[in-house]
């Protein structure tokens, strides 16, 4: 008799394939979804294979769109970068998937969910918080947390000679165990020889960018028009060719940023459960950005109080409840949706158009224009006296010299007494 029908979210790859089984022999009934968002897959094979694993159903949805469009385009907007170097591919994917997931689940009188996330990483948690904030009622087969599950399988080389036993083809091989994790903003490896940090990236490993020794040895102009923080349309200059939707403006990106090795990073970064990482994510061209943190068109547009540390340019601290909530699954949270609010509020008069160059791994801003740009050629001109008295920046100065006279004068008094 069946258990009930449990939708499972799965990747063709080795653990969800042996999940698929092992559910089953579990005396689950297994609908296979799996989310097309951007990785290099052969779908039609995915779904062969998953019927042929005996999985009662399998949905394959075509996500990319979404992805860019709700997903993607807030990070850029929140200049949203986990430890100052990671651009969290692989976080923004989840809420995406699981929110289908969940749909497909509501939709087929699933009452229970699965994936093939390990219990010492980040992504279950991901998956789940997303799952119970949208689907209050579900239960939730977490395979690498169940005692049962994880002490028959204690590593790679039990799961390929379960699926060995299974008759479940898989494309991962014990001389090259790599857990990979792609989609259209990032592609992120772990696993094997990555696991000691002492250890460098193999040279081939890497699938979405060129080595930047090998790019080509002439740069690629780009100019990127964005409206309310994010772009509507990327322009080659020398070739003349556009693209509009945000599907396309991404796809292009990632082609241009790949064909000149940008964004490779090896990093180890801090779970959430408390353990530290290591991984060699490759990300896609930042598009707000080179490597600076106040991006090209922000810093342009708004209005910032008097030194530039406050205001609406620099809400550091929603930018980075923004990070935290997206890297740890709080993506359907209230505090996130007030958070993504106020990021969206503050993108309103970002928009205008940014000339950067693509080459040998990095990408430098050439230029920038906007029609809501504050900048007062005339006013900060070395040449002109424009509307400003220089008098005025005497008593200014005075003024935010009164602290720096009083810690002198008592320093001075503790010095005599001494």
């Amino acid at each position: 008799m069946s258990k009930g029908s449990v939708v499972l979210a799965y990747s063709g790859g080795l653990d969800t394939s042996c999940i698929l089984v092992w559910l089953k022999e579990q005396g689950y009934d297994v609908i296979a979804f799996l989310a097309n968002i951007g990785q290099h897959e052969d779908f039609d094979a995915a779904r062969e294979k998953a019927e042929k694993l005996g999985a009662k159903k399998v949905f394959i949805e075509d996500l990319r769109s979404e992805f860019v469009q709700e997903f993607i385009w807030p990070a850029p907007q929140a200049n949203a970068v986990y430890e100052d170097r990671y651009l969290l591919g692989t976080s923004i994917a989840r809420p995406c998937i699981a929110r289908r997931q969940v749909q497909i689940a509501r939709r087929e009188g699933a009452q229970y969910v699965s994936h093939g996330a390990t219990g010492k990483g980040n992504d279950q948690i991901r998956f789940e918080l997303t799952c119970y904030a949208l689907y209050p009622h579900v239960q939730v087969i977490a395979p690498w947390r169940i005692p049962e599950f994880y002490s028959r399988f204690r590593g790679r080389k039990d799961l390929m000679e379960y699926a060995e036993t299974h008759g479940i083809p898989v494309p991962v091989t014990p001389r090259a165990p790599w857990s990979m994790d792609a989609n259209l903003m990032h592609i992120s490896y772990e696993s094997g020889i990555l696991e000691n940090p002492k250890n460098h990236a193999p040279s081939d490993l890497y699938q979405m960018t060129k080595n930047p020794e090998d790019s080509p040895n002439e740069p690629d102009v780009l100019e990127i028009d964005f409206a309310k923080g994010v772009p509507v349309k990327v322009t080659h200059v020398k070739e003349g060719k556009s693209r509009d939707t945000a599907l396309e403006i991404f796809c292009y990106l990632n082609e241009i940023g790949g064909k000149h090795g940008v964004g490779r990073i090896d990093i180890v970064e801090n779970r959430f459960i408390g353990m530290k990482s290591r991984g060699v994510p490759v990300k896609v061209t930042h598009v707000k950005e080179g490597k600076s943190r106040d991006t090209a068109l922000e810093i342009f547009c708004y209005l910032n109080e008097i030194g530039g540390k406050h205001g609406v340019g620099r809400i550091d601290i929603v930018e980075n409840r923004f990070i935290g909530m997206k890297s740890r699954g709080f993506w359907y949270s209230p505090e996130c949706e007030f958070v993504r609010h106020c990021i969206d509020k503050s993108q309103e008069s970002v928009e205008g158009r940014v000339q950067l160059s693509v080459f040998k791994g990095q990408v430098y801003i050439l230029g920038r224009e906007s029609p809501k740009s504050l900048y007062n050629e005339e006013l900060v001109s070395m040449d002109v006296q424009g509307d400003y008295d220089p008098c005025d920046a005497s008593g200014f100065i005075r003024i935010n010299a009164v602290r720096l006279r009083e810690h002198n004068r008592l320093q001075g008094a503790v010095q005599k007494k001494l």
